[in-house]
């Protein structure tokens, strides 16, 4: 079987995993990337990163295929593939069983018409594609080791070695099932117990299908939303209940280019519209787990309140290049880790008040030490809100007075109040009023341009953000302040490339890196919850419309679509992206969703 490019279609791929850790599955039935044990952990599969033999593990035919047709099962995370052929027809199902002990990957080959001849290649790396292990053959499988990690593999197919890669030749025919199941342990322990494939397959069924059952949407975008939500579940880290961005690494935001970052940790930013995300359609314990994790993330000094955190709120990220790496389609670096945790966003501090506010608002019950890290942070804030920042969008450049940035501010002051007055907690309301009038009347002074009528990116700014679209929908302003609604009209107008929505102009002074990226979808979907909101529907409706059709065939997001050459582009499944879409179904439903209530806390 001929050796396949590495830098597949981003839309092409799909997600299993386990809610520990992922994997990318390709349409050509490889599987690219894997992280194990946990998302953030050195990858034994890295061919997503430029070069096949950087470790990957594909079972295909071994002739042309002709057709690829592929789906998850209804209601679950388990992908199925059909691959069609000259010879006949196999379908691979995937999944990873929802962890006990150990990691696993099982994979099943079924023959579903004729007898096709297929071929197994598994090449093994873990740092990234550096270190290659030392494979041994065990009775019905083989046994990967290189320093803390092991891989073992079991099949009834033989196994042969080639160039560092271990294959296996074999053959399918309709009615007959060959099983592939490959589990991590740390290399000081014993081998794990080998997996029944079918049996894991339909205890792994069972599982998503009896969570998916509590889902409590029932609008007319109900695929979407289950969809949306089963990916979401998926990139929680279930031992903490932390929600990783995504599962990948460098994928870019403009092919060819150097906006190439890791996405395998926890957002602050992400908090209230996930919270709300969970809430909305039911599902009270994740988003429960999600706000615990949140407070103990933040734990600690005010002062030094992260953007960012591991996904069991690990604080240290040292950001590193892997210069071995060619990277997606050439985009170079590849790096791991993420030098923006070292940076002030005061966005951050609104949001944490916001989602502990609203999850009091829904009845989550806080620990009793939550009012008191709040109002730290409140008092923390009192003393830096009027400085500047790095912003929403991360900026590795010179800091500015951001628009978002001091509306978020003046969000934790309103939900700290709003916490003293609706739910009888304590503190010094009156102070945190004066600093709420102080931001809001200043935001509203520097940060409009009447000429235009419309807020800028930053004090004294004439370029425009999509950030500012949260206006409305946090409460700032209401949705039919004039302001408002030309400000959305601006962004229509000056940011929207084929109806969506660029983060901000590609000359944009403040960004400090190569112009040209994608879209970018959450942005795009906040643009319908303005549009809804003002009272636009039609027009919110066929926006939303257009992104569902952005999906791939199994109904996945990035982060960013380029609507030119019709691709995805940046990490990959993006949490981000798949919450706004959960969220912009509910806002235009009837019942409203997280801009509706929000705006009205």
């Amino acid at each position: 079987m001929e050796t396949r490019a590495a830098s597949k279609p981003i839309e092409g791929y799909a997600l299993i995993g386990d809610t520990h850790t992922a994997a990318l599955v390709a349409n050509d039935g490889s599987i690219d990337w894997l992280c194990m044990p946990r998302f953030d952990s050195a990858a034994c599969f890295a061919a997503l990163l430029g070069d096949p033999r950087h470790g990957r593990w594909q079972i295909a035919p071994a002739a042309e295929i002709r057709e690829v047709r592929r789906r998850y099962r209804p209601g679950t995370l388990i992908l199925e593939t059909e691959l069609h052929t000259d010879d006949g027809v196999v379908r691979l199902v995937d999944h990873m069983p929802l962890r006990q002990h150990h990691p696993r990957v099982v994979r099943i080959v079924e023959g579903l018409r004729g007898r096709v001849p297929m071929r197994m290649e598994l090449v093994i790396r873990w740092d990234y594609g550096s270190i290659v292990p030392w494979v041994t053959r065990r009775d019905n499988g083989l046994n990967a080791v290189a320093g803390p990690d092991a891989l073992w593999m079991w099949t009834e197919v033989p196994m042969r070695g080639e160039d560092l890669t271990t294959i296996a030749d074999f053959a399918v025919t309709e009615g007959q099932r060959v099983p592939f199941v490959l589990a991590w342990h740390p290399s000081h322990t014993p081998a794990p117990v080998v997996t029944d494939a079918d049996a894991s397959l339909a205890e792994t069924e069972a599982w998503w299908q009896r969570w998916c059952g509590d889902c409590r949407y029932d609008g007319e975008w109900s695929e979407p939303v289950q969809r949306s939500l089963i990916t979401l579940k998926a990139l929680t880290y279930r031992p903490t209940g932390g929600i990783v961005a995504a599962p990948t690494t460098s994928l870019p935001e403009r092919l060819g280019g150097v906006r190439n970052w890791d996405y395998r940790y926890c957002w602050l930013r992400d908090a209230t519209f996930t919270l709300y995300a969970f809430l909305l359609a039911g599902y009270t314990e994740e988003a429960a787990a999600w706000r615990d994790w949140l407070l103990r993330a933040v734990a600690g000094d005010p002062a030094r309140l992260q953007i960012m955190y591991g996904a069991a709120g690990e604080r240290r990220l040292p950001e590193m290049v892997l210069d071995w790496l060619p990277g997606y389609e050439g985009s170079r670096p590849v790096r791991i880790g993420n030098a923006a945790v070292l940076q002030r966003q005061l966005d951050v501090y609104g949001e944490v008040l916001d989602a502990t506010h609203q999850a009091r608002r829904k009845g989550i019950r806080p620990d009793a030490a939550s009012w008191a890290l709040e109002t730290a942070l409140v008092d923390s804030l009192q003393s830096c809100w009027q400085e500047p920042d790095e912003g929403i969008w991360e900026i590795r450049a010179q800091r500015q007075h951001f628009t978002h940035s001091k509306v978020m501010a003046w969000v934790a002051f309103d939900r700290a109040i709003k916490a003293v007055e609706r739910f009888h907690m304590t503190g010094p309301v009156e102070r945190w009023k004066r600093a709420r009038a102080e931001i809001h009347a200043e935001v509203c002074s520097r940060s409009y341009d009447p000429a235009r009528q419309t807020f800028t990116q930053f004090y004294g700014s004439t370029a425009l953000d999509a950030s500012l679209l949260m206006m409305p929908l946090v409460g700032f302003l209401p949705p039919d302040d004039p302001r408002v609604r030309g400000t959305i009209d601006a962004i229509m107008r000056e940011l929207c490339v084929d109806g969506l929505v660029r983060r901000y102009a590609d000359d944009a002074a403040a960004d400090g890196l190569p112009p040209g990226e994608g879209v970018f979808l959450a942005c795009t979907f906040w643009l319908v919850d303005n549009l809804a909101l003002t009272g636009r529907r039609e027009e919110a409706r066929r926006l939303f419309e257009r992104l569902l059709a952005i999906r791939n065939d199994v109904g996945l997001l990035a982060e960013q679509y380029d609507p030119a050459a019709r691709r995805l582009l940046g990490n990959f499944p993006q949490a981000f992206s798949h919450v706004a879409l959960v969220n912009s179904a509910y806002n235009l439903s009837r019942a409203g969703g997280a801009a509706h209530h929000r705006k009205a806390t």
